[in-house]
């Protein structure tokens, strides 16, 4: 464990851009995810259509060919990322097209009757979308959105592959120093799956809010009800 103690301020140093990566990448991916998911739902053709075409061309390439590409082919086309903007990047959009799919088939699994309810009530198509289909969905879709920050999570890993100098580019250069393989990717494995419990806790903190805040909502209503007593 020398060389783990040793290499640790620049380990901690690698942790700091690794999370960093992994916050702007869960910030992108949440971005894509609803604004693909919600033009995957919608009437209009030029909406739909290019939602889908996303979706399906960014889950069938794979991510280090999507990082390569921004990182080491658009600068032949012009455009110059800074590496840490091409992973980020290339990992947003990535995981942004999987959890797309989450938004899209959460929001239509509602059951009809809560559209039917909210078109008798005169709300518009973005009312019903925004005031009831959304705020239903959205416990409904945790489980599965962390998963994909999970995932995203271990995916910045390949970001050292664009000379990002995160977790993983630390801890290859120290190895290459000192030759102690075992000592230093054993302690990147054990900070990674720390990480991952991390999102976990987090995830189902949220979970339990989301529940929480709907109970409430639901007595509430109820209690306004004539006749219906609450405990």
């Amino acid at each position: 464990m020398d060389a783990v103690i040793e290499y640790s301020p620049l380990l901690l140093q690698g942790l700091a851009v690794t999370i960093l990566v992994t916050v702007l990448g869960i910030a992108l991916t949440v971005i894509v995810a609803f604004a693909a998911g919600l033009s995957g739902l919608s009437r209009r053709w030029y909406l739909r259509w290019p939602s889908y075409v996303f979706v399906e061309f960014i889950r069938g390439s794979g991510l280090l060919v999507q990082m390569f590409w921004f990182f080491f082919a658009l600068p032949f086309l012009g455009i110059q990322l800074h590496p840490l903007v091409a992973g980020v990047l290339a990992l947003g959009l990535n995981e942004g097209a999987y959890a797309a799919e989450i938004v899209r088939g959460t929001i239509r699994s509602r059951p009809r009757g809560q559209v039917e309810a909210a078109i008798a009530l005169g709300m518009s198509p973005t009312q019903r979308l925004w005031r009831i289909l959304i705020p239903q969905s959205i416990p409904a879709m945790l489980p599965s959105f962390g998963n994909v920050m999970v995932d995203l999570l271990k995916n910045t890993s390949l970001v050292s592959l664009v000379t990002v100098a995160d977790l993983t580019w630390r801890a290859f250069n120290a190895r290459t120093v000192t030759g102690a393989t075992v000592e230093l990717f054993l302690t990147i494995l054990v900070v990674y799956y720390l990480l991952s419990l991390a999102i976990g806790w987090v995830t189902r903190m949220l979970e339990r809010r989301f529940a929480l805040d709907r109970k409430a909502k639901i007595l509430a209503r109820t209690s306004l009800l004539p006749g219906v007593k609450t405990s």
